[in-house]
């Protein structure tokens, strides 16, 4: 099936599509901010360049985009009928990375966390699960 728009459409929708500063990873860091927490961006000196990191913590946070980063949900499990075998090889090679990026950062000590679009919906829920990044470890008796 060919591409619904022409190329000069298409290379103008795909120019739109940002990996910093999206709308899912602002509203992340505004929850972060609201929650007192303090954090660095898009850390280029580890592996995958963490959306959000918090050093002190050694936590790093990735927010994906469901589609892109083929997430077990609604979106993320579409693929485009056109060029279908280009979009389903770019997901998987995307999925790969993100393994790797995880891999190489947890072997380096850090806690790797990543949130999802879809996850987006549910802020109280996603206010939770941020604010346990956050709690201090429980004490160790003695």
């Amino acid at each position: 099936m060919s591409d619904v728009y022409d190329r000069a459409k298409r290379s103008a929708v795909m120019a739109r599509v940002r990996s910093k500063n999206t709308t899912p990873e602002l509203r992340l860091r505004r929850l972060l901010t609201d929650l007192g927490a303090r954090y660095r961006l898009h850390r280029k000196d580890l592996p995958g360049s963490p959306d959000v990191v918090m050093p002190g913590r050694r936590l790093a946070i990735f927010v994906h985009g469901c589609f892109w980063h083929g997430h077990d949900c609604a979106r993320g499990s579409r693929v485009p009928k056109a060029n279908r075998d280009y979009w389903l090889a770019k997901v998987a090679r995307n999925t790969a990375r993100d393994a790797r990026n995880r891999q190489d950062l947890a072997a380096a000590g850090w806690r790797v966390e990543t949130v999802w679009e879809c996850e987006m919906k549910d802020e109280a829920a996603l206010r939770e699960r941020a604010a346990a990044w956050l709690a201090p470890p429980p004490s160790r008796p003695g």
